[in-house]
């Protein structure tokens, strides 16, 4: 099988358990209260033909439905070198996930929830771009895979209504309030966390040379003491260092640079870790001195960073249509890229001209983007450009691009967009645990009757 076709049969595998989450991640454990399908006799015969392995609320799971599935799973857990459970085993999982799915599936039902044409097409091509093809070539290889068009399609569709159905469940239940922000900052914050602990300190070392006088000691104290008053009434503390520190980082303004809290010294850490940056420690006294320190960056795992990559590009959409082919839109933006290269026609004009997007009035301009601003596939290729490079026609689920990176920047993030990062983070993680408490209350209120035991 070829590199491309390998990753084709993954991606199917992942559209088919998208959305699926937490929840779904905790039907693949057999739970103990449930009884297991009988296990198949001794004597029992092979079976030829497809059977009822489940019930659920009178609408059947087959083998077939477990063997489908089976192989798919089979085929992500290689993909991902991971370890293969044993095939009864995983076979028990699978039918588990599919039990649970169809319940979920006939409560979307029950919700009036359904899902359009348009919206269809749209999944299919949104896979067809992540397998990296157009449409009519990723048809084309499922037919080659073997793979019943029409079968991807429905699954295709019912992974669209898990996705629907726990959203409108979950989102009434998840709300994130100011305080919970608070609270998880406190917590990844907290003290007792050193280990995931990371600072930049800036640091003046006033030399105590061995056999010192007292008179000497004291002496050397007071000119940290100075240093530390200068600091703390605001003179830079890089000027300080370089004029008064004796340790070898002094040239440089005294900066260590971000580091892990355990390859500081102890004195160090302890004397700063309940420190804001910006705040100053010392003198500290240790063997070989006085100590002046500067909080110039904190960050604690879990935390979003205080700085962030962004990026300034321009873009150029055709979207695909009965009259326009992928094929053809792409061929077509590799003749606008080869006129734009040849200095022919500037990217601003031939984006205000041609791109079928928002952005084509200001010449494709895309703003400065944060990391995680646009879809998987396009980030990736934008990303990949230095600056002033021109990307080769791409496709994603929106159409097919051109992309030109203008500028890039480090820029640090506002006290307001952390905080929204964090609300993210806190969303999320209410987000799983509402998922997982719904998806266990649909299982619970399901009737599950097993018949036979799956044979893969």
């Amino acid at each position: 099988m070829s590199l491309r076709s390998s990753r084709l049969v993954l991606l199917l595998a992942c559209a088919q358990l998208v959305g699926i989450g937490a929840a779904q991640a905790q039907a693949l454990r057999i739970s103990p209260q449930l009884s297991a399908p009988r296990a198949a006799t001794a004597s029992s015969e092979p079976r030829t033909a497809d059977y009822i392995v489940a019930l659920v609320n009178s609408e059947p799971v087959t083998n077939h439905d477990v063997r489908q599935r089976l192989l798919r799973v089979e085929q992500q857990i290689s993909q991902q070198g991971a370890a293969m459970p044993p095939r009864d085993e995983l076979a028990r999982q699978v039918l588990e996930q599919l039990v649970n799915e169809r319940a979920q599936l006939q409560q979307a039902a029950e919700l009036g929830i359904k899902v359009d044409d348009a919206t269809l097409a749209q999944a299919e091509q949104s896979v067809a771009a992540q397998n990296q093809m157009t449409l009519e070539a990723f048809r084309r290889r499922v037919a080659a895979e073997g793979i019943d068009i029409s079968r991807l399609r429905s699954d295709l569709r019912n992974q669209i209504l898990l996705q629907r159905v726990r959203e409108r469940e979950v989102e009434s239940r998840v709300r994130v309030t100011e305080a919970d922000i608070d609270a998880f900052i406190r917590e990844k914050s907290s003290s007792n966390q050193i280990g995931n602990l990371e600072l930049n300190l800036a640091h003046v070392l006033i030399l105590v040379p061995e056999g010192a006088s007292q008179e000497r000691v004291q002496a050397l104290q007071a000119r940290a003491q100075d240093v530390a008053d200068r600091a703390r009434s605001g003179t830079e503390f890089a000027a300080l260092a370089r004029q008064f520190s004796e340790a070898p980082e002094g040239a440089n303004g005294g900066e260590f640079g971000l580091r892990a809290a355990d390859r500081l010294p102890t004195l160090f850490v302890e004397a700063t870790q309940a420190l804001p940056a910006g705040g100053i420690a010392g003198p500290l006294r240790s063997p070989a001195g006085f100590h002046v320190l500067k909080v110039l960056e904190k960050r604690q795992a879990g935390l979003p960073d205080m700085v962030v990559t962004q990026t300034r590009a321009r873009h150029i959409l055709l979207r695909p249509t009965p009259q326009l082919s992928a094929e053809a839109a792409a061929a077509r933006l590799g003749e606008y890229r080869q006129q734009i290269v040849g200095g022919q026609r500037s990217f601003q004009d031939v984006a205000r001209e041609h791109s079928q997007d928002g952005s084509a009035r200001e010449g494709g301009d895309l703003g400065w983007a944060s990391p995680g601003q646009f879809v998987p596939e396009f980030e990736e290729a934008m990303n990949a450009l230095k600056v002033g490079e021109i990307s080769q026609p791409l496709q994603s689920r929106f159409g097919l691009h051109l992309i030109r990176v203008d500028e890039r920047r480090e820029s640090a993030l506002s006290q307001r967009e952390q905080r929204e990062i964090v609300r993210g983070l806190v969303r999320e993680q209410k987000a799983n645990e509402a998922l997982m408490s719904w998806a266990q209350d649909v299982r619970g209120r399901a009737f599950v009757e097993y018949r036979e035991a799956a044979r893969p």
